[in-house]
């Protein structure tokens, strides 16, 4: 259910190289052939002079290691600074994820007074930066147009931080900084932005899970009305900051320019409702609004949030998982249906909303640009089930829907078949666990024999176990028509392993018509040795690879290479 938990933006770190490597090869500060000219030796090049602090600058540099030195991929210091520091791409340096090493920190730090240009610096993910980040503070100044400067997970120590507040005067044109997952942050918020002046020019500050400590949040109160360009303010999972939003509220009736506010697993109560609906007031360009997982927050809502009610330029609205109450519910039916701009409704893992949302749902039909509504998990009982599909008639916008985990869709699957025939937009379509049946799975097969759902990219039927063999077969049998789809998972529950039936071999053929497959969940089902000759065959006549998620064993996938198949 956690949102913004901390994962890395891909699953492999980039391949380490040096550092000049990684951006005279790879980068688009790479100039084009014929400006390249000769190749020369890097250590040459580096050794001639061009003014003093240049000079000074590469001193700090290690010497090249044979890596480096391999293949003369260093120009003379003159195209080095051709390269680096005068081309228009050379604004953006991206080294997020890249295994950077302390060394290659001084590389970095020695090639700034070749980049004045540089507008965005991103060296996040990278844990040795932690320690190291004095040698590229100190050269700061040598980048002062510098706009976007993320250090998410680096690691950073105290000297880091400390270091970090002594540079910030050093880029005034700095519009986003990023410090997210650095723990060291937590109790040193005030040595960070000590210097930060006035009419501060940062847009967007993402502080999550830094650890921030209750004095930390009174700091973020007085800090805001410095910060009057401030668009996007993300201070999710510190936990111990809900205890200073009093102060962070009046921070925050200061920055009136803000567009994104984020509270994911802060530590809200129910008080801190009636005190952010006061602070809404002055946020009159308010786009999104994210309180999911403060689950003290339940009861909260009870005295409607008026000041909610007003913020028609509302586009998310995210109250998953907050325990809201039956009266939690009853309220909020009067402030959702006014938000006339919202695209985006999260109101899964609320138990509650359940047993009495039937009006809540049935007034979605006012919300004519809801792109995204996820109702996972909310124990929908048939009433407001029948009430969401007759709204849903009504949602032609909407991209994605998510209903899992809701037992009453099963055998009732049949009242939504209106909207997934209308709808013309559906991209993602999630009914986990929701017991289907047999004439569910046949039903949607029907919709999508007529083409309809004909922009469905994803589509969950896992842990729906019931579905019998006959079930399946018809809806493989028809899938291929979902020329679009990219993700399809029909695993079993944990619980339970089955033999395929006759029906994988729709699957496998279908699968040859679906140009735009990328992954297959079947986990627990177990495939019979027969269609091994069937998956050779396909891995013969076809070049896209697939991802098969079958329980562990390594075969070979569908579809032109081999993969590890994770386990269930």
């Amino acid at each position: 259910m956690n949102q913004t938990r901390k994962k890395q933006p891909s699953e492999e770190t980039k391949p380490h190289t040096a550092f000049v490597n990684k951006f005279l090869k790879r980068s688009p500060f790479r100039s084009s052939t014929a400006e390249r000219g000769k190749e020369g030796d890097l250590n040459t090049a580096a050794s001639q002079p061009s003014d003093g602090t240049q000079t000074a600058a590469l001193d700090t540099a290690k010497p090249l290691t044979s890596e480096m030195e391999l293949g003369s991929r260093m120009e003379k210091n003159e195209q080095f600074l051709q390269k680096l520091g005068k081309k228009s791409l050379d604004k953006c340096l991206d080294l997020n994820n890249c295994g950077l090493t302390a060394a290659d920190l001084r590389e970095l730090a020695a090639s700034l007074p070749f980049l004045p240009d540089l507008e965005e610096l991103d060296i996040s993910w990278n844990d040795f930066v932690g320690g190291t980040l004095h040698s590229i503070t100190q050269q700061m100044h040598l980048v002062s147009h510098l706009k976007i400067l993320r250090l998410g997970s680096c690691r950073l120590t105290t000297e880091d931080v400390r270091a970090l507040g002594e540079a910030l005067d050093a880029i005034p044109d700095l519009e986003e900084l990023n410090l997210s997952w650095n723990s060291e942050v937590g109790g040193n918020l005030p040595v960070v932005f000590h210097k930060v002046q006035d009419r501060s020019k940062i847009r967007t500050l993402e502080l999550v899970e830094c650890a921030l400590t209750p004095d930390d949040g009174v700091f973020v109160g007085q800090l805001l009305p410095a910060l009057q360009s401030l668009e996007v303010l993300d201070l999710s999972m510190n936990r111990n900051i809900g205890d200073s939003l009093n102060s962070i509220a009046q921070g925050l009736q200061r920055t009136s320019s803000l567009k994104v506010l984020k509270l994911h697993l802060c530590g809200l109560s129910q008080k801190s409702v009636k005190i952010l609906d006061t602070a809404l007031r002055y946020l009159d360009e308010l786009r999104r609004l994210d309180l999911s997982c403060n689950k003290e927050l339940g009861g909260g809502f009870e005295d409607l949030p008026a000041q909610l009610a007003t913020r028609r330029h509302l586009q998310v609205l995210d109250l998953h998982q907050c325990s809201l109450t039956a009266s939690d519910v009853v309220s909020l039916t009067q402030v959702i249906p006014l938000l006339s701009n919202l695209q985006e409704l999260d109101l899964s893992a609320n138990k509650n909303v359940g047993s009495s949302s039937e009006n809540l749902l049935s007034r979605l039909r006012f919300l004519p640009a809801l792109k995204s509504l996820l109702l996972n998990s909310c124990a929908l009982e048939r009433e407001p089930f029948e009430a969401l599909a007759e709204a849903s008639l009504h949602l032609r916008a909407l991209e994605i829907l998510n209903l899992s985990w809701n037992k009453c869709v099963g055998g009732n699957l049949e009242l939504l078949l209106d909207t997934l025939k209308l709808s013309t937009s559906l991209q993602e379509l999630r009914l986990s666990s929701c017991s289907l049946v047999t004439e569910d799975v046949a039903s949607l097969a029907s919709i999508i024999q007529t083409g309809h759902l004909a922009k469905l990219q994803k589509l969950d039927l896992s842990y729906n176990d019931s579905v019998c063999d006959a079930g399946w077969a018809v809806f493989c049998q028809n899938v291929g028509s979902l020329k679009e789809l990219s993700e399809l998972d029909i695993s079993l529950r944990p619980s339970n392993f089955r033999d395929c039936g006759q029906w994988v071999k729709h699957l496998l053929c279908a699968v040859t018509k679906l140009p735009k497959i990328t992954e297959i969940g079947m986990k627990r089902w177990v495939l019979p040795p027969s269609q091994e000759g069937q998956l050779e065959s396909l891995d013969q006549n076809h070049r896209h690879g697939v991802r098969l998620d079958h329980d562990g064993f390594r075969i070979k996938s569908l579809l032109g290479r081999h993969v590890h198949l994770k386990s269930a």
